[in-house]
């Protein structure tokens, strides 16, 4: 549940301010970052921890220190656009998009609907519903954990959990593909009109929700309790798009991060099921390699972060996942370990735009777990694994898989 603006959006014309030294080579679509993109965040903290991009023309920030600043720090960094003088359209104003003050209420809104849903039942129906899809794709020779597990779940998981119909599916996974691949648009300019007709399309959608009595869940909640609150039926309307959409493609992603590192480490799994691991392991690997890698804020005046000055109006982008690595941060980063605690990492944000639904984002990773734990054969891949071409969104594209009758043994080895 990503906010508004998408991080590598092309960006007003600003003055530019240089490094002396030469910067390290960072093209987020370059086939080297797709694979692996935490050896050059790690230059990128080392060597230019504040770092001018010319193509994305923003400021990159890569220090989990500098990170937490800028997201903090809501009076400098504006994450609404028009606390700069820019435009922002009626459809764009939702949880997402607004800042402090204008966001409290309804933020407060939408965190009191999930405060108050049936977490417990909403945790037993994702197992149920993770279990009886697995055992459908048992059957089969092979498969595609992305197309037919991952997105199927994810899907009628956000339905269900915003009580809403599921709409058909091949419509809205075409429509969310494409507003996913817009946030990518700076790099990529040819997305930008796709995702901006998928917008509309999906606002239609949400559109025909309001037009229905409304089955009980989250956006039931916030319909009933905006009135009393003062929020707009239009931040409504565009932040139940922005949960759908944005819940799905991220799960979608997260699900796919998550499963492939079981696929890929044998006795993870069985790991995951130790108690003293349960409750942070799925944690931890939402910050060893999470499906957002960051967002962006503007200057509303001149500041500093670090020793580089940032000019007003200038975009910062906060590298979400170079923070995650962060060895001032986290003691040995780059190890996936399942009991690290504290784990402060930043793969749901921070800050008054940090994820609203983290805890249904856990819940639902946990049930997918759950699900593959209790399976009796093993999920291995069957072929070889193909990632997105996204920068803002890190998932997989391909992730070709099959159940073995494999007997499981416990590993006491702590994954590298």
């Amino acid at each position: 549940m990503r906010a508004r603006p998408p991080p590598y959006l092309s960006l007003p014309d600003s003055a530019k301010v240089r490094f002396l030294m030469p910067p390290p080579d960072y093209d987020p679509l370059a086939p080297v970052n797709l694979r692996d993109p935490y050896p050059t965040y790690a230059l990128m903290r080392e060597h230019a921890p504040v770092l001018w991009h010319d193509r994305m023309q923003c400021w990159v920030v890569s220090r989990y220190a500098d990170c937490v600043a800028v997201l903090r720090d809501h009076d400098t960094f504006a994450r609404d656009p028009r606390r700069v003088g820019e435009a922002l359209s009626e459809p764009s104003l939702s949880v997402q998009s607004l800042d402090p003050p204008e966001l409290g209420p309804l933020r407060r809104l939408l965190m009191n609907a999930v405060h108050a849903h049936d977490l417990d039942g909403f945790a037993q129906r994702g197992r149920e519903r993770a279990a009886d899809l697995l055992s459908v794709l048992a059957e089969k020779e092979t498969f595609d954990v992305v197309a037919d597990f991952a997105s199927p779940f994810s899907l009628e998981s956000v339905c269900d959990l915003l009580g809403v119909d599921r709409p058909e599916p091949g419509s809205f996974v075409a429509a969310s593909d494409a507003i996913m691949r817009s946030m990518d648009a700076g790099l990529r300019p040819e997305t930008a009109e796709p995702g901006r007709l998928a917008r509309h399309q999906l606002s239609a959608l949400v559109a025909s929700w309001f037009a229905d009595s409304g089955k009980p869940g989250l956006l039931a909640d916030m319909r009933r309790g905006a009135p009393t609150v003062g929020v707009p039926e239009t931040y409504v309307r565009n932040t139940a798009r922005v949960l759908f959409q944005g819940g799905y493609s991220t799960m979608v992603a997260a699900i796919g991060n998550v499963v492939a590192l079981l696929m890929e480490r044998p006795g993870l799994l069985e790991r995951l099921g130790a108690s003293e691991f349960r409750h942070c392991g799925i944690d931890e690997m939402i910050r060893y390699d999470g499906p957002v890698q960051g967002t962006s804020r503007t200057a509303t005046c001149a500041a500093t972060i670090g020793s580089t000055r940032i000019a007003a109006g200038q975009t910062v982008l906060v590298l979400y996942a170079a923070a995650n690595h962060d060895p001032e941060q986290f003691a040995r980063p780059d190890e996936l370990l399942l009991d690290r605690s504290p784990n402060p990492h930043l793969g749901f944000g921070w800050g008054p735009h940090a994820c609203a639904g983290t805890i249904l984002a856990q819940t639902v990773l946990h049930a997918v777990v759950d699900a593959l734990a209790e399976h009796p054969d093993r999920l291995c891949p069957s072929g070889s694994f193909a990632r997105r071409r996204t920068a803002t969104m890190r998932g997989w594209e391909r992730l070709p898989a099959a159940f073995a009758p494999v007997t499981r043994t416990t590993s006491t080895e702590e994954s590298p």
